[in-house]
Order: structure tokens, then sequence, then C-alpha cells
């Protein structure tokens, strides 16, 4: 897809100990309803289960991993699928942003309210201590809230609109989780990506 001439609009996020940029239009309405499309017939989506001290439950969305290196998420290995043209494409439009080079993507396709995802950092060693990552959504807009670990009444939420990109680097995952919630608000479906660049795992 040809992408547009733009202006980035950049709005930076005032969180104590963290690093944290949102461009509120990074892509434009006719390029993201064609990336959702796309995205939502084309990528390979899976239904995982998790292990809880319930016993296994689903993951409350769709989930697929992309790119050179195998990631381990929720307690589950994930083998890397070969990037796609469109992946690839996304991918160098935020690498202009992100000023490093992606090797891998985490996709999750949250198909109504009833999906979400739960308090997190992406703090895993293979990303580093300081990772750059970088949040791509296409489709509905849903909450993003933001907690600090160490100071809980330190707290942040940004709307994650249609076409957005949200930049965490730094301290960020070292000092803050963050989640998209569950709403009983009618909101259609969202397809979010997370660009990132994770260490290959020790043979």
């Amino acid at each position: 897809m040809k992408s547009e001439k733009r202006i980035f609009v950049r709005q930076p996020l005032r969180m104590p100990d963290a690093d944290v940029n949102f461009y509120p239009a990074f892509f434009s309405i006719a390029e993201s309803d064609a990336y959702f499309k796309m995205l939502a017939e084309k990528i390979a989506w899976e239904a995982l289960t998790i292990g809880t001290p319930r016993g296994r439950v689903s993951l409350p969305r769709l989930v697929a991993w992309y790119g050179e290196v195998e990631y381990k998420y929720s307690g589950i290995m994930h083998p890397p699928r070969a990037w796609t043209p469109t992946l690839l494409e996304i991918k160098s439009r935020i690498e202009i942003i992100a000023a490093i080079t992606f090797n891998s993507v985490l996709l999750n396709y949250y198909r109504d309210g009833r999906d979400s995802v739960a308090w997190h950092a992406d703090d895993e060693p293979e990303l580093g201590r300081a990772p750059v990552i970088g949040s791509v959504s296409f489709g509905a807009t849903r909450e993003f809230q933001f907690r600090h670990k160490s100071k809980k009444d330190l707290k942040a939420n940004i709307e994650l609109t249609d076409g957005s990109l949200l930049m965490m680097r730094g301290a960020t995952q070292r000092h803050w989780l963050h989640r998209i919630p569950k709403t009983e608000t009618p909101v259609g479906a969202r397809i979010n990506l997370t660009f990132r660049y994770t260490a290959p795992r020790a043979q």
C-alpha cells in the first residue's frame, strides 16, 4: 500500500519513570480500514488456553506471533511465522519513529468488549532492559490503562484510536503495568500489533 506523506502529531504522556508517546493519527482512515481488513483475513489467528490455579482457561482474545525469533508469552512458546508483505509494510513505517529495527510482532485480535488483556509488562528478559515497543491499533477504540508497579496511586489512561501508534521506551516496562480491560459498552473489533526486538534464545 502506498503511504501518504503525513505530519505526525506526537502527544507525550506525562508519566514518571516512563517514556511514552502517542501518535493519534499515524495511519490515515483509508490505510487503517485497508490494513484491518487484510490482517483480519490473512493472519493465522490462534485461540489459546493458558494454565491458571483454576485450571486451563481460554485467552480472551485471538493472538498471532510473526517475525524471526520464537517467543514465550503467557507461558506458551510461540514459534515465529514468516513476515507477510503487509506486516513488513507496517513495520517499516513504525521503524521511522522507533529508530530501531524490529524483528518480531505480537498481534492481538479483540473481537468485542468481552476480549481483554490483563495487567502485565513487556519485560521478558529477551526484550532487554529498556525495550522499545511500537503498538499499533486498527479498528474500534479501546481504553489502555497504565498502573505504576510500586506507586499504586500513579495511574494513566489513554484511548487507543483507529490508526494510532503508541511508543513505549526506556524504563517504562520496568516501572509500569498496562492492560486493556473488558467493557460492557458495545464496541467493535480491534486489531493491535506490538512490534519489538526480541533477542534470539540461546540454543
